[in-house]
């Protein structure tokens, strides 16, 4: 026997559920986190923001591309972002002599003037070199630029002699079993840290900012949530996150062998 089907009625019962999740999410919602969720940031600010990290990083291409869609004047001329770039890039890839030769072509008072980045530069150097020697090899080459390029820098600054000793330390022990403190020193990390300094120090003979005013801002806002939960006692949520989560800065990697953007 046919039994006639007929339509459930259930929009209304479905638009109350709908309402009533969204009332109970925002109820849930930490109140500071819902007062920072209606603020609107103008969207030129976070426009000049972005040219500001690609120009300091060294992002000539995606800061001469960005400054024509934001319709933003550049910060800096192309040329100088990519005299920068190509140091950087260089000490990356632990291509430390070219580095060095783009430097002084670029501005040779930078090292002549700064012993302790001159000195970090040489011992990367030698860190490359070192790392090229594997048991067995050659340490010649080594030796002889520890000798003739760190030795007479080194006994002149307790802390130049402390790193040359412990680089050094780099021709006794096998790679593969390096204590932590020294196995560190063949960790792209060494690379990126001479690099930034480098980037920096061309920056302030430029009369430019060293860093991004996006890690300034990072930091202030770090420093206001430590002083409003010590001092203030106010009611924050447990973890306030930064929104970057999720961001597109990693594509710009390959164009100078940058490691992510780091704004911490």
């Amino acid at each position: 026997m046919f039994s006639p089907q007929y339509p459930r009625c259930t929009s209304g019962f479905e638009d109350r559920k709908m309402t009533s999740s969204a009332s109970t999410t925002k109820s849930m919602t930490h109140v500071f986190t819902r007062q920072v969720q209606e603020v609107k940031t103008p969207k030129s600010d976070i426009n000049a923001l972005i040219l500001d990290y690609l120009t300091v990083a060294g992002y000539p291409n995606a800061a001469a591309k960005f400054s024509t869609e934001a319709n933003l004047s550049p910060q800096q001329p192309t040329s100088a972002i990519q005299a920068r770039q190509q140091i950087q890039t260089f000490i990356h890839k632990g291509e430390i002599e070219n580095a060095t030769h783009a430097l002084n072509e670029l501005d040779p008072s930078i090292l002549d003037e700064d012993e302790p980045l001159h000195f970090a530069l040489l011992r990367l150097q030698l860190v490359e070199l070192i790392r090229k020697s594997r048991p067995g090899d050659d340490i010649g080459p080594a030796l002889e630029f520890a000798q003739t390029q760190l030795g007479p820098k080194a006994p002149r600054t307790p802390q130049f002699l402390e790193d040359l000793e412990k680089t050094m330390s780099l021709l006794v022990f096998d790679h593969d079993k390096l204590d932590p403190s020294l196995s560190a020193l063949l960790e792209p990390s060494l690379r990126r840290d001479v690099a930034t300094k480098v980037n920096q120090a061309i920056l302030d003979r430029q009369q430019q900012r060293r860093d991004a005013a996006i890690r300034h801002l990072v930091q202030m806002r770090a420093w206001s949530e430590n002083t409003v939960r010590k001092e203030t006692k106010k009611d924050l949520p447990p973890r306030l996150d930064l929104g970057l989560d999720g961001d597109d800065s990693d594509k710009n990697e390959s164009e100078n062998g940058h490691e992510p953007m780091v704004t911490t």
